[in-house]
């Protein structure tokens, strides 16, 4: 499926939380100390083939992010997901996506939710089982 312009459309994917399994929490937008959340590679190949995927982030604008996150994806990376690597884009800005993937939004459906339930919300890695 492409556009008019034969361009795949935008997959955006968060990176911390998504990508990067951040069980350490932050430490500066160029240390990147955790593992790939499992299944990512798997879904990664799979999505390239579909979609312009993009990898975007609060790191992506701050100073040393945009390559510690590129430097994180090949350290991870064995040979078999180095082309997958080399397909992924790491805008400056949030893209013009398709659709995203992030362990911190509430999908809106046309009605707002309650502000303090907001409050409660917590992300997948966060929940108690």
């Amino acid at each position: 499926m492409t556009d008019l312009t034969g361009r795949k459309p935008i997959l955006c994917l968060d990176f911390d939380g998504v990508c990067h399994s951040y069980t350490s929490g932050w430490k500066g937008a160029h240390v990147i100390p955790d593992l790939p959340v499992p299944g990512m590679w798997q879904f990664l190949r799979e999505a390239v083939e579909v979609f312009e995927v993009n990898i975007f982030s609060s790191r992506s604008h701050q100073k040393g992010g945009l390559s510690a996150m590129q430097a994180w994806f090949m350290a991870h990376a064995d040979a078999v997901d180095l082309p997958t690597v080399d397909r992924l884009v790491f805008p400056l800005e949030k893209p013009p996506a398709l659709v995203g993937i992030d362990d911190r939004v509430i999908c809106f459906q046309g009605r707002w939710p309650e502000v303090m339930a907001l409050l409660r919300f917590k992300p997948w890695n966060a929940k108690e089982v």
